[in-house]
C-alpha cells in the first residue's frame, strides 16, 4: 500500500505544480516566520532525545501516508503532500543527530536574534543598520541553503528517511520544483517585515509631470 502511494506521488502524467498550502499548526512570532522549525515539523519539544524524534517521524510518516491512500490525488495534493514528506525526513535527518540538531539550534536562533537586533537599531544608525543588513542577508542565504534545499535533498537519500518514506528519485525530481517554491517563500515571509522591505511612495505631482510631457511633444520644452 505504502508503494502505491507513493507511486500516485511521483507525477506519472502530470504536471506537477507547487502548493501555497502551509504545514504549521502553530501560532509563531512574527519574528521567527520562514526560519523553518523542524520541532514544530514534528510536534516535538527542543529538549527530545533521538529516540522521541524518530518515534514522533514515524507516527507522523504513517499518518500521512493513510490520509494519502484515503485521497484522491489531485496536482495540488500531489504538490503539498511531497513537500510535507520532504520536510518531515529533513527534520528526521537534522534532529537525530545531536550535533547536527545543536548547529541548527544555534544558527536559528543566532538569525532570529540578528533580525531583532537590525529592526531595532534600523531608525536609529543607518551606518550601523546597513553593515547589520549585510550581515543579516548572508546568514539567511546560508540557512536556508543549509536547512531547507541541501537538508531535504540528503535527507532523501538518506537510508532511514528512504526506508520510512518509500522516497526514490522520481519523488526527488518531482519535488524539487515545490521546494525551491518553499525556499523562496519562506525567504519572502522574511523579507516582507524587514526594513529594507518598505519603499516610500516617490512624491510626484503627476499634474506637472503631464504638463511638461505635454509641452516636450509639442516642442515647447526647452
Amino acid at each position: 500500500r505504502a508503494r502505491s502511494v507513493l507511486y500516485a506521488l511521483s507525477g506519472h502524467g502530470y504536471n506537477v505544480r507547487s502548493s501555497t498550502r502551509g504545514s504549521s499548526k502553530r501560532e509563531v512570532f512574527m519574528s521567527e516566520a520562514g526560519y523553518v522549525n523542524y520541532f514544530e515539523i514534528l510536534d516535538l519539544q527542543e529538549s527530545a532525545n533521538p529516540g522521541e524524534v524518530r518515534n514522533s517521524y514515524k507516527r507522523r510518516m504513517k499518518k500521512l501516508v493513510a490520509e494519502i491512500a484515503r485521497a484522491e490525488i489531485t496536482e495540488e495534493r500531489r504538490a503539498h503532500y511531497l513537500l510535507e514528506m520532504a520536510k518531515m525526513n529533513a527534520a528526521l535527518y537534522i534532529l537525530r543527530d545531536r550535533e547536527t540538531r545543536d548547529r541548527y539550534v544555534e544558527d536559528r536562533k543566532e538569525l532570529v536574534a540578528l533580525e531583532r537586533k537590525w529592526v531595532d537599531i534600523a531608525d536609529k544608525d543607518p551606518e550601523a543598520s546597513d553593515a547589520l543588513r549585510r550581515e543579516f542577508d548572508g546568514k539567511v542565504r546560508y540557512f536556508l541553503s543549509k536547512y531547507v534545499e541541501e537538508a531535504t535533498t540528503e535527507a532523501g537519500r538518506d537510508k532511514e528517511c528512504v526506508e520510512q518514506s518509500r522516497w526514490d528519485p522520481a519523488h526527488e525530481r518531482h519535488a524539487s520544483r515545490i521546494l525551491r517554491h518553499y525556499r523562496h517563500r519562506l525567504n519572502q515571509d522574511i523579507l516582507e517585515r524587514l526594513p529594507f522591505y518598505e519603499v516610500t511612495r516617490p512624491d510626484i505631482d503627476w499634474a506637472e509631470r503631464s504638463r511638461f510631457v505635454s509641452e516636450l511633444i509639442s516642442g515647447g520644452a526647452s
